[in-house]
């Protein structure tokens, strides 16, 4: 008895893009990410970028009510519908409880469960950090993320995650005080950012 061939499947061009992106490398200082179907390919952040990115990590790391671990740059797999299974982003910085250890022995490209906040600073592409990882990181269910747009000089929070997006959003702008709920228990301020 001999066994049945299965024929083989076609990959659609979102798959071949995808194991594409998996085997990509970038040039020294480059970070990629494949969202929503795309490769998004970006140089190394500015000092202005930086400088937001520093004064945001230290108060949340001296501030918060709960003792937090912080990864820069930590690759995320994250769910997405349609054709493509996976989002790969690598958001400025990702927030989880110090108890966790969850960036020991992680993978590259971790699962988001146990991540508390996400937070990215907009810098070259910033219609991708505004919209579309928005919808990603709400999809993975990541409770809190944080944008700090630059180029709209304001600081907001969205909550609450829903199947495609946050229930909950608080803006304010630069300069003004923006509180952060539970884990983290107080208000981050935004004149730094200024």
């Amino acid at each position: 008895m001999t066994a049945m061939a299965q024929e083989p499947r076609l990959m659609t061009p979102e798959e071949t893009l995808l194991d594409y992106f998996l085997t990509l490398e970038t040039p020294e200082g480059f970070r990629a990410e494949f969202i929503e179907g795309e490769i998004v390919v970006s140089p190394a952040p500015d000092g202005d970028h930086e400088h937001v990115f520093s004064r945001l990590v230290r108060q949340i790391l001296r501030r918060s009510a709960t003792d937090m671990d912080v990864s820069g740059n930590k690759g995320l797999k994250l769910p997405r519908g349609g054709l493509c299974p996976k989002n790969y982003a690598v958001p400025d910085a990702t927030f989880a409880s110090h108890r966790l250890n969850l960036y020991r022995g992680a993978p590259t490209w971790m699962d988001p469960d146990g991540v508390a906040l996400v937070a990215e600073v907009t810098s070259t592409r910033s219609e991708h950090d505004r919209t579309a990882k928005r919808h990603c990181y709400a999809r993975a269910g990541i409770p809190l993320f944080l944008l700090v747009d630059r180029d709209e000089s304001t600081v907001t929070l969205f909550a609450e995650p829903t199947r495609e997006d946050y229930a909950e959003i608080h803006s304010v702008p630069f300069g003004k005080s923006l509180p952060l709920p539970a884990p983290f228990d107080f208000d981050l301020d935004t004149t730094d950012f200024l």
